[in-house]
């Protein structure tokens, strides 16, 4: 058909040149911007509309069969059909939704899609309709960013303007929730994005505009309370009330830290008892249906107790009742990682608070207004809950649009964020994330420096080109000749396409003398001198491309940028240096112990055999040292998908935990403990001890002998090469003496030793691990030095150690026994006196230098281990300083050979 090969070359210019040059200009990501707003703005009218009907239709319900029994169920029924919807479609889709935006802008693996998108947007309309006490406009912002997310990926969307477009469809979330265009840009900037590049605002601007008009041309605007209070009288502003607005910030500041650390401390136990989010939404909706069902009848109405409250409709006695019910079932709500948020049950129960400092201002000053101290509550609740006071002021004034409340809401957000700063720092947002592991840096990241390099700077300007007027004949001897294999193709200076060893193939069947124009590719992905590198090479990934031109102007060709000169300029930026990539891992489980020990103890386990003989040392430790002890489990899992949304069964581990748990309470030691999905387990081990300031790791150590180059295994050689903190790896023993399974009367410990520095603070641990004993049971200590027979001819062996235990007994106050051996294998010496003494333990201290010693005589410490079955001890103290050898030690005991 002729008008075929027509519309393929219509449509491969719509791709290529289209597409390929606008997926990285700016004004394409305004155009893009337009869509998300739009898009957003129809999902909140859905939940809008959704919530409307379905709590109509509980209300209803309720009047005619009765609220005690309507009221209840509907909480019960769709409360557990959220859970369901979530647990089975989309786990990410849980909670309010502002930390999952905030972690995905900080690049962090979040899903983000329209599977996230839709099941948050039911499940909102199920929980809200079934009468929860939470808001819509937490997941309005969530629903708008995964579905900015979504259409990045079905339109070509550069890597740096992915994240603006998900900024961009959280500000029109926003926007259209509350018809608010300038708080949900505002938002973007203050709490999710932290970026004012103008990218960022006009996107964010057009997204927030979009929404905000969508909404109100579909009558959404009726959310506002501008209809009746923009030039309200009752909203007026006098100096002589400041010190009640003050008043108010502080009690503000206070019960929002309040709010934040129940919902805390609740959601932390509801995920101790690893109950699924059917039964915790669905128990929550219940108790939420019954107690508004016992309220009166103005609290069913969720959506307009906000203008209940500041129109004055309620007594004093009615909006302290609304304050105090609204605090309790918005705590135990948001607890349950049900889909809702928390905007709309701040600004009510800060309009309630405010109005209540109004009604005690007003016994003080004959001009105080109630409404005007409830429209300052929001703002000043708001900013205690979420941290955003620029925000809280903006939506407020938005809301009402009477200039007289933003001096007000200025003083008491002002307030209000200090004191909530002072006693609780950050949002909520922010340690809800730090339970998942994900913890956000307040200082800006390091920039990538692909962003700042320019094409121009990197592209080769001396480019091998071909005219089009060049008939295939001419070409092939060229293309023959050259390394290239593709060549612009240009007319008086211009590119008017390129000519590939695809094209070339393609030509196959043409006659030679066909002309060069007839079978090049035309209108080619090309990018600007000022084009960053990432955008280049966003370009050349999508469409698999080898080479971009580099053209200017009226498309006049100046250069061409390759791979290969893109891999060149960052191995010059890096400078040689390696940059490890981030270790992502996401905790499931977690529970932590008040924070009063003098220093922490990491304890990884793997399973329950090793996981108890551990603990008792680790809490032996603890007990004496007044150290706490962080419990880690990593469980490995797949790169093909982020640890947030594999499916893993992990239960078995929370049991171990459970059970460790119950002896730590039994055994009064401070234990937290902590499940984690991760990709590595040594990263996420060294990551741990990082953020936790761990003092001492206590590893399990299987005493095998490893293979390769490796000195005790691929994961314990990474941790004694990396882990900063003193190491205590333990190897446990099977025989029937062996500590600490068995406490014998008649215990001997063996310590040999060569003057290093690691057995000598090994001392400070041993009363600790004594302590299992009973007073009654106290082992003998024998210290032990190996020397070869010609060593004996120069000196005496048995002095030095006789020095050395009178010293180490005042030490320990305990007495020691020194015992010289005279052997040619120190492995086999030590394992003889081992088992011929019984010794419940074997300690040994790690050698600085002791690679050679590995080399020359072999792994000392596993070849010990493997010829005894009695526990074995080493240990290597902290890493004090980068310059020390012993930042990489390769922990060979140290006790070694003499020479």
């Amino acid at each position: 058909m002729a008008w075929f090969p027509f519309w393929q070359r219509w449509q491969q210019w719509l791709r290529s040149r289209h597409y390929g040059r606008t997926a990285i200009d700016s004004r394409y990501a305004i155009a893009e911007a337009c869509v998300i707003g739009f898009v957003s703005a129809l999902a909140a009218l859905v939940i809008k509309n959704g919530v409307n009907w379905l709590g109509s239709s509980r209300l209803s319900l309720a009047d005619t069969y009765g609220a005690i029994w309507v009221l209840p169920c509907f909480g019960l029924v769709f409360g557990a059909l959220a859970g369901a919807l979530i647990e089975q479609f989309s786990r990410p889709a849980g909670g309010g939704g502002i930390p999952q935006v905030k972690a995905a802008l900080a690049r962090y693996p979040i899903p983000l899609d329209w599977r996230v998108a839709v099941v948050k947007l039911l499940g909102t309309v199920l929980v809200l309709g079934g009468g929860m006490t939470l808001g819509r406009r937490a997941p309005t912002v969530h629903i708008g960013a995964a579905l900015a997310a979504q259409l990045s990926r079905w339109f070509p969307t550069s890597p740096e303007h992915r994240r603006q477009m998900i900024a961009a469809g959280a500000a029109a979330g926003l926007a259209a929730g509350f018809t608010t265009p300038i708080a949900g840009v505002l938002f973007v900037v203050e709490e999710l994005m932290r970026d004012v590049s103008s990218l960022t605002l006009e996107t964010a601007i057009v997204a927030s505009f979009v929404g905000a008009v969508t909404s109100l041309v579909f009558q959404s605007s009726d959310l506002n309370l501008a209809h009746s209070l923009s030039n309200s009288p009752t909203v007026r502003f006098t100096t002589g009330e400041i010190p009640f607005y003050l008043l108010l910030g502080i009690l503000a500041g206070i019960l929002g830290v309040l709010l934040n650390r129940s919902i805390l401390s609740l959601q932390n136990w509801q995920r101790k008892q690893n109950l699924s989010l059917v039964i915790r939404i669905g128990f929550v909706g219940l108790i939420s249906g019954v107690a508004i069902a016992l309220l009166p009848s103005f609290f069913r109405d969720n959506a307009g107790l906000r203008e209940f409250v500041t129109s004055g409709e309620l007594s004093w006695h009615q909006v302290v009742l609304t304050l105090v019910a609204h605090f309790i079932l918005t705590i135990l709500a948001y607890s349950t990682d049900a889909p809702g948020g928390l905007f709309a049950p701040a600004l009510v129960m800060g309009s309630a608070l405010g109005y209540l400092v109004g009604e005690f201002g007003s016994y003080w000053q004959d001009q105080v207004t109630q409404t005007t101290f409830a429209l300052a509550g929001m703002g000043a609740f708001f900013t205690s809950v979420v941290r955003v006071p620029v925000t809280a002021i903006i939506i407020v004034f938005e809301l009402t649009g009477n200039f007289n409340v933003v001096l007000p809401l200025m003083v008491a957000c002002a307030t209000s964020y200090l004191v909530a700063e002072s006693l609780f720092p950050r949002s909520l947002y922010d340690h809800l994330l730090e339970t998942k592991g994900i913890f956000l840096a307040e200082e800006k990241p390091d920039h990538d420096f692909l962003a700042d390099i320019r094409a121009g700077q990197v592209m080769k300007t001396q480019v091998e080109s071909l005219e089009q007027s060049l008939t295939l004949a001419q070409v092939l001897p060229i293309m023959s000749n050259s390394h290239h294999r593709g060549f612009p193709v240009v007319q008086g200076g211009k590119l008017v396409g390129v000519f590939t060893q695809t094209d070339l193939a393609n030509a196959a069947q043409e006659s030679v003398h066909i002309a060069l124009k007839q079978i090049m590719t035309p209108n080619p992905i090309t990018v600007d001198p000022e084009a960053p590198l990432s955008d280049v090479l966003y370009l050349l990934n999508r469409y698999q491309l080898s080479r971009l031109p580099v053209v200017e102007g009226d498309n006049k060709l100046v250069g061409i940028i390759t791979r290969t000169d893109i891999i060149r300029e960052e191995v010059s930026q890096l400078g040689g240096q390696i940059i490890h990539p981030p270790h992502p891992a996401y905790s499931v489980y977690q529970t932590r112990s008040p924070l009063v020990g003098e220093g922490r103890i990491l304890l990884p386990i793997r399973d329950s055999d090793s996981a108890l003989v551990l603990f008792q040392i680790a809490a032996a430790i603890a007990k004496k040292q007044n150290y706490e002890i962080d419990c880690l489990q990593v469980v490995k899992v797949s790169k093909a998908q982020s640890p947030s949304v594999q499916r893993v069964q992990w239960q078995r581990q929370r049991q171990l935990m459970q059970k460790l748990e119950r002896i730590a309470r039994h055994q009064r030691v401070l234990f937290h403990t902590e499940i984690k999905l991760a990709y590595s387990i040594t990263d996420t081990i060294l990551d741990t001890i990082q953020t936790r300031h761990s003092d001492l790791l206590i590893l399990e150590w299987q005493g095998e002998m490893p293979i390769g180059g490796q000195i005790f295994g691929q994961i314990t050689d990474r941790l004694i090469d990396q882990a900063p903190c003193s190491l205590l790896m333990v190897k446990q023993g099977t025989n029937d003496h062996a500590y600490p399974r068995y406490l014998s009367p008649m215990a001997h410990w063996l310590m040999p030793v060569a003057g290093g520095p690691n057995i000598e603070k090994m001392l400070n641990l041993l009363p600790a691990l004594f302590s299992l004993y009973p007073e009654e049971n106290n082992p003998q200590l024998l210290i032990s030095k190996v020397y070869l027979p010609r060593q004996s001819q120069r000196y005496d062996p048995f002095y030095d150690l006789k020095n050395l235990a009178e010293r180490w007994s005042e030490q320990l106050q305990r007495p020691i026994i020194p015992i010289p051996v005279c052997s040619n294998s120190i492995a086999d010496a030590l394992s003889d006196l081992a088992e011929m003494r019984e010794c419940a333990a074997i300690v040994l201290g790690a050698s600085r230098e002791g690679l050679l010693k590995n080399v020359i005589h072999g792994n000392l410490p596993t070849q010990i281990a493997s010829q005894t079955n009695t526990t074995v001890f080493i240990f290597r103290g902290p890493v004090d300083s980068p310059n020390e050898e012993a930042i990489a030690p390769p922990l060979a005991p140290d006790f070694g050979l003499e020479e």
